[in-house]
């Protein structure tokens, strides 16, 4: 199984994901921004772009990696990821579902007065004004697709171990 922690920067996803994967037995963090970072490693680089889930080769990647980690492990895999572009949610849940792995998708929400304070106050990565740009773009994303297709946890109001407990009894309840 996989369970899949959604939402823009800022919403808690890294911090969540650790304490539900003490949660959940058996499971193990696999944030596939990794995935991403091997891709902009690549030499002389791959064409331009302002994120690397635009390069055609990260999505399939990130299906494979996670399918391979499960099989070679078991258990369930916690990834902290933002997946904003509808079509390239669809073409990884379907590529997940190809090999029969179970999500269990989450959005990790705040109103956008909460995610600019939590990113300005950034104490560990700083303010970001790449985090600051996908405000806008999450805001819609969640008006016309992401929250119909997630279960969405409002963080506006929770710590993160309220956060991660509210996803693990999600996932263990069936």
């Amino acid at each position: 199984m996989i369970v899949w922690l959604n939402g823009t920067h800022g919403a808690g996803k890294t911090t969540t994901s650790a304490l539900v994967q003490q949660l959940i037995p058996d499971s193990r963090v696999f944030d596939a921004e990794k995935v991403g970072e091997t891709l902009m490693d690549i030499k002389p680089g791959l064409p331009s772009t302002n994120n690397f889930q635009h390069w055609p080769p990260w999505r399939p990647l990130v299906v494979e990696t996670a399918r391979r980690v499960l099989d070679f492990t078991g258990g369930t895999l916690v990834m902290p990821m933002t997946v904003l572009v509808e079509p390239y949610w669809r073409e990884i849940s379907a590529g997940l579902a190809e090999h029969a792995i179970e999500v269990r998708h989450f959005v990790l929400h705040a109103d956008q007065v909460t995610l600019r304070r939590r990113i300005e106050g950034d104490s560990v990565m700083g303010p970001s004004s790449f985090r600051l740009e996908y405000l806008e773009p999450y805001a819609e994303a969640a008006r016309t697709w992401l929250h119909d297709e997630a279960e969405v946890i409002d963080t506006t109001h929770l710590t993160p171990e309220q956060a991660a407990l509210r996803i693990a009894e999600s996932v263990t309840k069936g």
